[in-house]
């Protein structure tokens, strides 16, 4: 609860850049009951667009993150080659600002453990002007976030 908390009131991001990750983190998670609460504290602090992006962002790196695992685990010069033939347009066009929601991609792209989507994401915020610290900040919302859907998984 301390390093919720923590990751949610500080730290080099917006309130609405720290909360649009934590959805997009939580969505990641796949658990209902930590999206539902993720979803109501995050009510009045992130802007329409954030929250859009980042379901959009979950969704798009819940189908990306499999196939480029795929790829990277295969370590074959043939599936290399293989398009992916995924609709990606979202991502040139995203609803609040490309940075922003790159950062988001990399964010769930940290929780599902895509090596190619988190360094590829990286590099894209950190070529929009996004500093180390964001990158950090945002990594840790999406692993403390991960730590509490497993933590909510325990049994009583």
């Amino acid at each position: 609860k301390l390093n919720l908390s923590n990751v949610l009131e500080q730290g080099s991001l917006t309130e609405g850049q720290r909360w649009a990750i934590a959805l997009a983190s939580a969505i990641a998670t796949r658990h209902a009951g930590l999206i539902d609460a993720v979803s109501q504290d995050a009510a009045g602090k992130i802007t329409p667009e954030q929250l859009d992006d980042a379901k959009a962002a979950a969704a798009l790196m819940g189908m990306n993150n499999v196939w480029y695992r795929f790829k990277h685990f295969m370590n074959n010069e043939e599936y290399e080659k293989a398009p992916a033939r995924l609709r990606m347009q979202r991502i040139a066009k995203p609803a609040s600002s490309k940075a922003e929601f790159e950062l988001y991609c990399l964010a769930v792209s940290a929780v599902h453990g895509c090596e190619m989507c988190v360094t590829s994401h990286e590099k894209v915020v950190r070529e929009a002007g996004m500093s180390l610290d964001n990158v950090v900040d945002a990594v840790r919302i999406a692993a403390t976030i991960h730590g509490v859907a497993n933590s909510m998984m325990i049994p009583a």
